[in-house]
């Protein structure tokens, strides 16, 4: 029995009230199902990919307590880039929201669930990226979702990376475009597809930052890369070139949850018509809002936060790879500490955890298949001495489990 067949199967055991005989035989079905089910789980425990959730007990931070861990532990994994989750004045933005505002809108935007603050926070982020206008949605991977089957159709060309986000991914299954794929930053690659496509109406390039040209997905970029924090565009000095931006308000930017589109108007006004996941998903409740708003408001008034990440991150890279570990990427804040090993990312992450540093191991199917490795995130909220001391910890761990002499 395939596991789409033992979800069905437990679906259509719970339909209707059968007679003894046929109950029997549908509890028989759901013991099947669950042996299905159980089996996998066991490849995935064997395989050491199992991704057991910690369990965090205060607000996030560079400091967080963990159940059952004592005392406070160091914390390089959030996605926390500006150390804005628990700013005392985007915290106090959220409270004055929920009081002002409400808990959230039990609506769609179209119906009755459009504020004042959600055209303000659309307008910051606008201003921000310096876009003529953007449309919330209740994720970033909503807003990869409802942006290709609106923009693109069948006589148009969509070249995607071929190491894009799932998301992205997704959001390009929904349309009936013509599909390429180009290699990884591979822009010999792109050209190539480029004219294989240039009878399209339309032509868009798509990708997770970095290498852009029309569309880009900024989740790990904007807020602190470039010298504002704009993002990928303003680093490489391209935001003219770049049409569309996708991003979210939950890593940098307060942290708490949404996502957006910013980009031409006519394309923002057309999305809040078509757009499905904006259409049938309630608005972003007003405590959200509150945060974002104010955490925008705070890197358009300074760029000060956004350029003490680069100094940090170059400290725990250029000490890492002294000690000998081999850190991928260049100069992102997200620092993979590559290991291979599935099992072996997962205990040594567990090790560091007894040392009191909480970062965790990446493995199948989040990363590929023999590029497992430990995730670190450096936060402009670390100090030197925390960087340092998770550096300490790392080597320790790594003699132990002897992945460094």
């Amino acid at each position: 029995m395939s596991l789409g067949t033992a979800g069905r199967t437990l679906v259509g055991a719970a339909r209707g009230i059968p007679r003894a005989s046929a109950l029997t035989r549908r509890y028989t079905a759901v013991s099947g199902a669950a042996a299905v089910l159980e089996k996998e789980l066991d490849t995935i425990r064997a395989a050491g990919t199992w991704k057991a959730e910690r369990i965090i007990t205060s607000r996030q931070g560079p400091q967080i307590n963990v159940d059952g861990s004592r005392g406070s532990i160091l914390n390089f994994c959030a996605n926390n880039y500006l150390g804005l989750s628990s700013h005392p004045e985007v915290v106090q933005a959220g409270i004055e929201a929920l009081k002002s505002h409400g808990a959230g809108l039990s609506s769609v935007r179209f119906i009755c669930g459009t504020q004042d603050i959600h055209k303000k926070l659309e307008q910051k982020l606008a201003q921000f990226h310096e876009r003529d206008d953007c449309i919330l949605y209740a994720s970033c991977f909503d807003a990869n979702a409802g942006l290709f089957e609106v923009l693109l159709g069948p006589e148009d060309a969509v070249l995607s990376d071929e190491l894009n986000h799932a998301s992205i991914i997704d959001g390009i299954r929904l349309c009936r475009a013509q599909r390429l794929r180009y290699k990884h930053m591979d822009l010999g690659d792109l050209e190539n597809k480029l004219k294989e496509a240039q009878a399209s109406r339309l032509r868009l390039i798509v990708t997770d930052g970095v290498f852009s040209m029309v569309f880009i997905d900024e989740c790990h970029a904007t807020g602190f890369l470039g010298p504002r924090g704009r993002g990928t565009d303003e680093l490489l000095g391209v935001m003219d070139r770049v049409h569309i931006v996708n991003s979210t308000l939950g890593k940098a930017l307060g942290g708490a949850a949404g996502g957006y589109t910013v980009g031409p108007k006519p394309l923002i006004d057309l999305l809040r018509q078509r757009s499905r996941p904006y259409l049938f998903s309630n608005s972003l409740p007003p405590p959200v809002v509150g945060c974002a708003t104010r955490a925008v408001e705070l890197l358009l008034a300074s760029s000060e936060i956004a350029q003490s990440m680069a100094a940090k991150t170059m400290r725990f890279r250029n000490k890492m790879t002294q000690a000998g570990f081999t850190i991928a990427g260049s100069a992102h804040p997200i620092c993979p500490v590559m290991l291979g090993d599935a099992r072996l990312a997962s205990l040594m992450a567990d090790d560091m955890l007894k040392l009191g540093v909480y970062v965790i191991g990446f493995s199948y199917p989040v990363v590929p298949k023999g590029k497992a490795r430990i995730r670190v995130q450096i936060s402009a909220a670390h100090t030197d001495e925390d960087i340092d001391r998770c550096v300490d910890a790392f080597i320790q761990t790594g003699r132990t489990h002897e992945v460094i002499s």
